[in-house]
């Protein structure tokens, strides 16, 4: 797991290292200075280059500084540039401005002619917040139009730290060196583009750093960071999960058995499909592992359906351990009817997906929608007492569910989720290109880092909420379960755009990877044999 720190988290963990711990700042400057050399030398060798280092006044563009001296010393040559007023630098930079002249160097105030093979942007850190104008803006653009390799300090210059907006105009890097941890607009989208490849170095500020306030959001680097649910020796297919899945309609077949497959593939023991009856026999002929119960449009007898189907809907209701509830069901009577029963009459763990999340969102309308969800949720009394409730909406299901504009809801993506999951006191997935994960019961919040654009796909929704519902149905908490499958889905879909291409690639591609994926975790020395 890493920690993803916003500026203000970060600013503070960095007085806590000099103020508490007592570790002087032109000391953190120096190691900063050092990791970053040693990643350049990894990527470009250490053949001496002509390197350009534009520095901005702050005490980013003295680590940039102290940057080029290094590799000066190391036999490049280096011009520096300072953007920014000379008497206006900050105490550190200043002393790396006194330690250059020592060397005998004096830093330009506009870029020079030529050509370069390294360029070290440390215009601006993490504090940006403003538009870059001016002398700046055109430093941006001359470092942007080198033919030349480029090294962001901390952050590419232009890119705000805590949302990934582009703050005017940005420096592209093809290579961001972080300190201490990284930051939250590092991994979002469109600051995300601009970063290349980022290293995160330690270089003091550390979580001794936190003095007991951790940040809020992190993410998994690796499938050491997943903790599956374990699979007891002594166990039976019903002892990994019995799922209800409520999916399909008398047009859509495909979604009821993409998100029944992802279940089994996840490690559940069995699956009921409740479904159209139309679906019948290519449900039977493509997953024979599931059982059926099927309804038909003759079920209806005035507001309820017949007798014969209330009592095999019950028993699948009673047979199972969590339900998954919505792809493929549509918005007529039947879905209708259906998610009211599980909101209203069951006290299953449940996932609410796709259908069955356009069906919420008409009720969410009411000016007392979430709080009469809440209620299907807990009953009349609001204990406090969180059911097992997970949505999965992609943005425009989720721009609907909290009210709001796509545009409003893609601005919002460390913010709004968190909102609603408090509002509505269940676990919100929120898919986009960084998917959130977010829950009613602590402050954490999750930003996906795996995945790519192949994934985009018809399906690919239908296979992460059968994932979700499979760890569901195996004992992990609502939280984890979600974050462990956005997680993993993503893995499978970067094995699938590796093997088939990202234009090529299909949501049955994803499934088919499945097996793979939580083979190598479930490999991995930090699985989890307690379980969840």
């Amino acid at each position: 797991m890493e920690y993803l720190v916003t500026q203000e988290e970060m600013k503070q963990f960095d007085r806590n290292t000099i103020e508490v711990l007592k570790m002087p700042s032109i000391v953190l400057m120096e190691r900063a200075a050092l990791i970053t050399v040693r990643q350049i030398e990894e990527v470009m060798g250490d053949v001496p280059y002509r390197v350009l280092v534009v520095a901005g006044n702050g005490n980013n563009g003295g680590d940039g500084l102290a940057v080029g001296r290094l590799l000066m010393l190391q036999g490049c040559q280096v011009d520096f540039v300072l953007t920014g007023d000379a008497a206006k630098c900050s105490r550190e930079t200043a002393l790396q401005l006194e330690i250059l002249e020592g060397y005998g160097h004096r830093p330009f105030d506009r870029i020079p002619e030529g050509e370069y093979d390294i360029v070290i942007d440390a215009l601006f850190g993490i504090g940006l917040s403003r538009r870059i104008e001016g002398i700046c803006r055109d430093a941006v653009n001359e470092i942007n139009q080198k033919n030349a390799f480029v090294c962001s300090i901390d952050i590419p210059s232009g890119v705000h730290a805590d949302s990934g907006r582009i703050l005017g105009c940005a420096v592209k890097a093809d290579l961001t060196v972080t300190y201490g941890f990284y930051k939250l607009g590092q991994f979002l989208y469109p600051g995300a583009e601009c970063c290349g490849k980022i290293i995160c170095g330690q270089m003091g500020i550390d979580e001794h750093s936190f003095l007991g306030k951790r940040p809020r959001f992190y993410t998994f680097t690796s499938p050491e960071d997943i903790r599956l649910p374990s699979r007891r020796p002594d166990g039976n297919k019903g002892t990994f999960g019995k799922v209800l899945v409520i999916a399909g309609s008398r047009e859509i077949c495909g979604a009821a058995m993409m998100a029944a497959e992802s279940v089994f593939r996840t490690g559940a023991g069995m699956v009921r499909i409740v479904t159209a009856a139309q679906n019948k026999e290519v449900l039977f002929q493509a997953l024979p592992e599931a059982m059926l119960t099927v309804y038909d449009g003759d079920i209806w007898q005035g507001e309820e359906p017949d007798a014969s189907f209330l009592s095999a809907f019950q028993k699948a209701h009673d047979w199972a351990d969590c339900i998954l509830i919505g792809p493929g069901i549509g918005t007529g009577r039947e879905a209708v009817w259906l998610l009211n029963q599980c909101l209203w009459e069951s006290g299953l763990p449940l996932v609410i997906d796709a259908d069955g999340l356009n069906l919420l969102a008409e009720e969410m309308r009411a000016p007392d929608g979430a709080h009469r969800f809440r209620e299907r949720l807990f009953g009349e009394k609001d204990t406090g007492s969180f059911r097992k409730v997970i949505v999965t909406p992609h943005l425009s299901e989720f721009a609907r569910l909290y009210g709001c504009s796509v545009q409003e809801a893609a601005g919002n993506l460390t913010v709004y989720p968190k909102e609603l999951a408090e509002r509505l006191g269940c676990v919100v997935i929120c898919k986009d290109a960084r998917t959130v994960v977010a829950g009613p019961e602590n402050e954490r919040i999750y930003l996906n880092s795996s995945g790519n654009a192949g994934m985009a796909t018809a399906g690919s929704g239908d296979v992460l909420a059968g994932m979700v519902t499979g760890l569901l149905a195996q004992g992990a908490n609502a939280e984890n379960a979600a974050v462990m499958s956005v997680y993993l889905h993503g893995l499978a879909g970067d094995l699938a755009a590796e093997e088939c291409g990202e234009y090529g690639m299909t949501a049955t591609d994803m499934i088919r990877r499945l097996p793979g994926v939580l083979s190598r975790v479930a490999k991995e020395p930090h699985a989890d044999k307690k379980g969840v």
